[in-house]
């Protein structure tokens, strides 16, 4: 296992090299975010596929002399993402300067989301187009370092969320607010310690909440997808993709709704679900008072009589 400092050095040296390639290339870093994202997606994801794979490969059923396929019920049950040969990360990093690598990572994608549902339409696509191949093919090398094919544990975990410090730290999108510091989500994650139930965090951003709690879960060596249902709302639409591919590629689902959390309550969640945990956004708040407080106080009332409990008076 790779020690920590050694790590945070690998974190540190592909964003520097990552950010660089950015600037060089003149992308401005809302173009340049989701599509970084989407392969170090794509390469977390590609990193869990080869930690369980062998383990799967050795339990598979023999009939005939023939071994069965693979499939990606057998990735679920290890908390990984099935990936088919085209969509895993040395098959886009072998190709060659003339071949399309838009086209290619676009099939990459596609070609999950073909098989499984909570992340069609989530995953980045038509945002590689925007990049020049050249750019790609550095990107894709960049993300693909020998010293990581040498490590094990949850590195590459690390590593997405380090990137998403550093967009969010750049203002690349949504002005930083989707994402709330690992260390502040892990001490409310670990001060909370949601070990079952549901979930809601009315302020989901990226889902690095989700994430946390789960490792909570996971310290217990139980399953958090058989202890933990999560729910979240989300104002962004783009953020939304971020938090699913968040939870997808730490083996993970969660029910999380575009809405705006002081007004709306889409899951019907209130009072009923067993942990609530979030970063409120204080500063939408402040920006919007009359709007926030005019909204409140006519949501108030229809909400406690929906509940059963009586027309404030």
């Amino acid at each position: 296992m790779a020690q920590l400092e050694h790590i945070e050095a690998i974190e540190k040296r592909l964003w520097s090299a990552a950010d660089t390639l950015r600037a060089n290339s003149n992308y401005a870093g809302n173009e340049y975010f989701l599509p970084v994202m989407g392969l170090v997606f794509l390469r977390h994801a590609y990193s869990r596929y080869l930690g369980v794979k062998d383990a799967i490969e050795a339990g598979l059923p023999t009939r005939g002399g023939k071994t069965r396929p693979l499939t990606k019920e057998d990735f679920s049950q290890k908390s990984a993402i099935f990936l088919q040969p085209k969509a895993q990360f040395d098959t886009l990093v072998a190709l060659p300067d003339s071949a399309d690598r838009a086209k290619a990572i676009i099939d990459a994608m596609e070609s999950i989301e073909a098989d499984y549902e909570n992340l069609r339409g989530v995953l980045p696509k038509s945002e590689y187009q925007e990049l020049d191949n050249v750019v790609l093919g550095q990107l894709l090398r960049t993300l693909n370092p020998e010293e990581l094919k040498r490590v094990s544990g949850d590195v590459f975990g690390r590593i997405y969320e380090y990137f998403l410090t550093q967009f969010a730290d750049q203002k690349a999108h949504d002005g930083g607010e989707f994402f709330t510091p690992v260390s502040l989500v892990s001490l409310i994650a670990n001060v909370i310690e949601p070990t079952g139930g549901t979930l809601l965090d009315p302020a989901c951003g990226s889902g690095g909440m989700f994430v946390q709690s789960a490792r909570v879960v996971e310290r217990r060596h139980e399953n958090p997808t058989e202890k933990l249902t999560f729910y979240g709302l989300e104002k962004n639409a783009t953020t939304i993709r971020l938090a699913k591919m968040n939870l997808a590629v730490h083996g993970l689902e969660g029910d999380i709704q575009k809405s705006i959390t002081y007004y709306e309550d889409p899951h019907e969640l209130l009072r009923t679900a067993d942990f609530v945990m979030a970063n409120r956004l204080l500063t939408w708040m402040r920006s919007t008072p009359t709007r926030w407080g005019a909204t409140a106080s006519a949501l108030r009332p229809a909400r406690r009589q929906q509940k059963g409990q009586g027309q404030q008076r």
